[in-house]
């Protein structure tokens, strides 16, 4: 039986929940609260008729309260000419709506999603009207909420009036989102294209992030990917992954894509193995043509997907999310800049706080290094007075931009503002050392190198497999970096200490340090051997060199942790920054090295430079001009 004839059906058994718009109308009173469902699932039709019947009949109630979570379509509810008859309520503010929220001619309620459904139980938040869109009733009388499961369930189930939209075109999706016949008081049968939503990003941006995000997600884990725009673009990073679950609250059509080419199959997950869970999907008209009747994926209810005692039960959780700002404490807000009120809590602190608290969980918040075409940096000294803080300092673990990803979980202030500083956008990150400075935040004579010279050589890093079979990760230093090296020279024996030095001191404070970390990539090289640990990286080898204008050539040195000395550390830190000084036009390299250092001289001298070896008070002096490649 077809949806015309199913609803034919309806009809001729329930003659009473179908008549005119008007009359259907006719039932809402003066200062009812009436909720709309949310996003790609709003009842277009039923919000434009519900208008049509207050023009022409403008005193048939006055104060209506509408309530929902982000409005994608029409908004006239906020429009002075109807300020009389409705007051716009939103959990969660939209673009169309943000201007009235922010004249005060609307309001915002600022509240976690998963909590929203409990407010329409407990009556706190006390519902009259729900107009919602749904599937035509199948042969059993059970209509689907189609796309937006969230927190329209439970607003059906505590609204005295249920109007529907019964749309062909809405997508019936399992899960939570059946309601039979009988609870719904009217249906509006009326064919309309479902609202979409696209993405509009920056490619090369998404690009970036998306290879940085691609370096933390491994294989099985689950996933949660909150909302907006840059989160959706990214996700083709993930493309090569293998085994990925999704439990979220936003199903996108970035997700989708990921289902399609089986990256995510469910099949590792903890809870709802083999299905994709989500809340509610926003998407283009092939996103919910796939979604439509799909047993893979179940659209429940928000109390359930953004629980964060639900979340914690899912092993290798993934919360990925983004914010407006994050200032260089680690606070981030995501519902407003100062007091410009713009979207809303969401799932956010929900996604980020139950995933920490999984077995092996993370959280990763992503954002564009600058807002408004690169005007304004986002990670900024502090956050605007009357900016709502969404996650505070303890609950950030993973931030990355275009410009590099960083842990700050467990990191003192003056590391997570470094840290911050260096995956800023490079033009604001003067601007950021003098504002962390000025507020205590790191130390008061910080260097920085500004411009090109003292930006990070990113393409630099690599990979290399020693010939004792160790991989280590070359890369260039950090301006963050100061931390780690300070451990490293306290891990070196005072013998590493001297023969690298040519010196009895054996202490290294942060002025020292800083000629290390703080260096002008055009004339000096700091190269890291690095080892991951955990969240962190282990430094076990640093090799440096300096040029030597006058000579073309270039001083230098390198050292290696006692307890990963005889590995061939020593000997990939020297060939890789014969290759950099090369890459520069330098003609050869030159080192002082102590008689009784041997396993140094012998990596020089294995590395084939044609080698000038003279002996001054105690020291070789070591001049070394490339022939062929050091490869």
């Amino acid at each position: 039986m077809g949806n015309n004839e199913l609803l034919d059906a309806m009809k001729r058994r329930y003659p009473e929940k179908f008549g005119a718009d008007e009359e259907i109308f006719a039932h809402i009173h003066r200062g009812d609260r009436i909720f709309i469902s949310t996003g790609c699932a709003e009842p277009q039709y039923l919000v434009r008729s519900l208008i049509a019947y207050v023009e022409s009949n403008p005193k048939a109630f006055f104060d209506a309260e509408v309530i929902h979570i982000w409005t994608l379509g029409v908004a006239p509810y906020t429009e002075e000419q109807f300020k009389r008859n409705f007051r716009h309520n939103s959990f969660f503010i939209s673009h169309n709506t943000r201007q009235a929220v922010n004249l005060g001619a609307a309001d915002y309620t600022p509240i976690s999603l998963s909590d929203i459904p409990d407010l329409f139980y407990r009556g706190l938040v006390p519902l009259d009207v729900a107009l919602i869109q749904t599937t035509p009733p199948d042969s059993h009388g059970y209509l689907n909420l189609g796309v937006s499961v969230d927190i329209v369930k439970a607003a059906t189930e505590v609204s005295r009036l249920v109007i529907a939209q019964v749309n062909p075109r809405m997508p019936k999706v399992p899960g939570d989102g059946f309601i039979h016949i009988e609870k719904v008081d009217y249906l509006i049968p009326y064919e309309e294209p479902i609202l979409e939503y696209h993405v509009r990003a920056e490619p090369e941006v998404a690009e970036r992030i998306g290879t940085y995000l691609s370096q933390l997600i491994q294989d099985g884990d689950t996933l949660q990917i909150g909302f907006g725009d840059i989160l959706d673009a990214v996700l083709p990073s993930l493309g090569e992954k293998r085994n990925l679950g999704i439990h979220t609250e936003f199903l996108s059509h970035g997700i989708i894509e990921l289902m399609k080419k089986g990256v995510v199959n469910n099949s590792k997950k903890t809870l709802d193995r083999g299905k994709t869970v989500a809340t509610f999907c926003m998407g283009t008209k092939e996103t919910y043509e796939y979604i439509h009747d799909n047993p893979s994926i179940e659209l429940k209810t928000v109390d359930y997907t953004n629980n964060p005692l639900v979340i914690a039960q899912q092993h290798h959780m993934t919360a990925i999310n983004t914010a407006l700002a994050i200032d260089l404490t680690g606070q981030t807000t995501s519902d407003s800049l100062g007091m410009q009120f713009y979207s809303g809590v969401g799932g956010q602190a929900n996604f980020m706080r139950g995933a920490a608290l999984a077995p092996h969980g993370n959280t990763i918040l992503i954002l564009p290094s600058t807002a408004q075409q690169g005007k304004f940096s986002r990670i900024v000294p502090c956050l605007p007075e009357g900016s709502g803080a969404t996650l505070n300092r303890c609950d950030v673990q993973y931030v990355a931009t275009e410009y590099g990803v960083v842990y700050l979980h467990g990191k003192n202030i003056r590391e997570r503002a470094m840290a911050l500083i260096s995956i800023a956008h490079p033009k604001f990150r003067p601007w950021l050392i003098e504002e962390a400075k000025r507020r205590n935040f790191i130390y008061k004579d910080q260097a920085f190198i500004p411009g090109e010279r003292g930006e990070y050589p990113e393409q630099l890093e690599l990979y290399r497999t020693t010939g004792k079979g160790l991989e280590v990760l070359l890369r260039p230093v950090k301006i963050s970096d100061e931390d780690l090296l300070k451990d490293f020279f306290y891990a070196l024996s005072d013998q590493s200490l001297s023969l690298r030095f040519m010196s009895q001191r054996k202490d290294m404070p942060h002025e020292r340090l800083q000629e290390f970390v703080v260096i002008d990539y055009s004339k000096e090289m700091v190269i890291l051997a690095a080892l991951p640990k955990g969240e962190q990286e282990l430094i076990v080898g640093i090799g440096q060199y300096s040029i030597l204008e006058p000579s073309n050539t270039a001083e230098v040195a390198f050292a290696v942790r006692d307890d990963y000395q005889n590995k061939g550390i020593g000997t990939e830190l020297v060939r890789y920054l014969a290759n950099l000084a090369k890459r520069q036009g330098l003609g050869g390299l030159y080192a002082e090295v102590l008689l009784e250092n041997t396993p140094m001289l012998r990596v020089f001298e294995k590395m084939g430079f044609t080698m000038h070896k003279t002996v001054s008070s105690g020291v070789y002096e070591l001049r070394m001009t490339f022939r062929g490649n050091p490869e």
